[in-house]
């Protein structure tokens, strides 16, 4: 699966929680921070998925960088997690 994020549309952590909350399926009781981001992404995303930051340097305009960074963080590390893992049983991430 790929899921693609237009950082146009993104202005604040709650933004990205919301928009990666529906096709990832984090399901009703996702708690929109980051430790719920990390679990989410660490044990119940289905494998294989690419999740695709468009426009990360608008996001990061607007919502700064350290919530920018934070966020990006999480991300990175989820997929840093997988890369050992055969190819379809990874998480991978890009920012462009």
């Amino acid at each position: 699966m790929r899921v693609a994020i237009d950082g146009a549309h993104i202005g604040s952590q709650a933004d990205l929680h919301r928009i990666l909350a529906g096709p990832l399926d984090f399901g009703p009781y996702y708690g929109h921070n980051l430790s719920a981001l990390w679990d989410r992404l660490s044990t119940d995303v289905e494998r294989p998925v690419e999740i695709v930051w468009e426009n990360a340097a608008v996001s990061r305009g607007r919502m700064g960088d350290e919530a920018f960074e934070a966020i990006a963080s999480v991300l990175a590390r989820a997929a840093a997690e997988d890369e050992s893992n055969a190819p379809d049983k990874r998480l991978t991430v890009r920012f462009t």
